[in-house]
């Protein structure tokens, strides 16, 4: 353990009407699920589920939660279910969240990322019951220089490949809108910027973990482009926290609404290589092979987040370290594989991390 949390307690989220978009997703589900153990009225906003097999699907229906589908391009359906949702807490993780797809449909991500956003933060405007917004976004919104320092918050924003640059045109969105209309009417808007997330339950194509996992699990070796490349890796749960603390603490603190970075230690950004070398097991097949770059679109060498705004403002510490945060995870997928079920898995992940006062 590396630290402690100001872990989400059910005083303050048992009977919060929040407004979850992206639901479906690997990240929404998680934390749809933790949401309504702490007891909070959660209605979602989405697409269906975009891998087969899907987190979302595996938690099961009951107990759920009101589920919309809705693609957060079209305005007018969005304001709709907002209105009817009344929701006092919103938390925005519907995106298109891939790299490698932006480069096949890049439209489609700036439409999504940008314009989505965008309508949300619009149909907010009538939606007096609002008091807090959290947007997520990502690390990769800096203007990536290669430099071997992590980014803050007043860095400059960037992105060589669409979905950097549309989730950099993200922030500048969420800033206008905090700046122009929600800060004024008392709505509290700020952006989170997370690491590369693990955790069990993500099917997503051109994913480290996920990738290793579909490969080994079929006897193939594991295709890997750029075993140098650097990232700041985290378990799923650590910016779940995160996102819950800044809503919570904007509840009390409105003033605090800006953007907060979410990741692990410094010393904890990792090589792609060491993650693999973490997740392979002597006694299961886990063999490697490596592509050939030549042909590949651009991605960024090395990244890493400076997380001590979050740390000294909202209270929030990694709790698990990398080799713990990897153990979780492969632990999940194996558990899963062998026929155990999802929710009882997200469930016992969930509950050590709240153990950890």
């Amino acid at each position: 353990m590396e630290g402690v949390v100001m872990l989400p307690r059910a005083d303050f989220w048992h009977g919060k009407r929040v407004l979850l978009t992206g639901h479906t997703g690997f990240k929404g589900a998680w934390l749809a699920l933790w949401l309504q153990r702490l007891g909070a009225e959660v209605t979602g906003i989405a697409l269906p589920p975009a891998t087969q097999p899907s987190l979302f699907a595996l938690l099961g229906t009951k107990p759920w939660m009101p589920s919309h589908t809705c693609d957060i391009r079209d305005a007018q359906a969005l304001k709709s279910l907002m209105r009817a949702a009344r929701p006092e807490i919103v938390l925005h993780l519907a995106a298109q969240a891939l790299v490698r797809a932006s480069y096949q449909r890049p439209l489609e991500t700036f439409g999504t990322n940008v314009m989505g956003t965008a309508n949300l933060l619009d149909a907010l405007r009538d939606v007096d019951s609002a008091r807090v917004v959290v947007a997520v976004t990502t690390d990769k919104v800096y203007q990536n220089r290669e430099w071997h320092y992590p980014y803050r918050e007043d860095d400059a924003l960037g992105g060589h490949d669409p979905y950097s640059a549309s989730k950099a045109a993200t922030e500048l969105v969420i800033a206008s809108y905090r700046a122009s209309y929600l800060g004024t009417a008392g709505v509290a808007v700020a952006s989170a910027r997370a690491g590369n997330v693990i955790g069990g339950g993500d099917w997503s194509e051109d994913r480290l973990i996920p990738d290793a996992v579909r490969a080994w699990q079929s006897g193939r070796p594991l295709l890997i482009r750029h075993p140098q490349a650097t990232r700041p890796w985290q378990h799923v749960l650590e910016p779940l926290a995160g996102y819950l603390a800044l809503a919570r603490q904007l509840w009390d603190q409105p003033a605090l609404a800006g953007a907060y970075n979410l990741g692990p230690h410094s010393h904890e950004v990792a090589s792609v290589g060491k993650v693999v070398k973490l997740a392979s097991s002597p006694h299961e097949y886990s063999e490697v092979s490596y592509e050939n770059n030549s042909d590949k679109p651009h991605e960024a060498g090395w990244l890493a987040l400076e997380t001590a705004k979050a740390r000294s403002v909202l209270g929030v510490q990694p709790c698990w370290s990398l080799a713990e945060a990897v153990y979780r995870t492969m632990a999940w997928y194996r558990a899963q594989h062998a026929g155990a079920d999802a929710r009882l898995l997200c469930e016992a992940d969930i509950a050590q991390y709240e153990a950890l006062t």
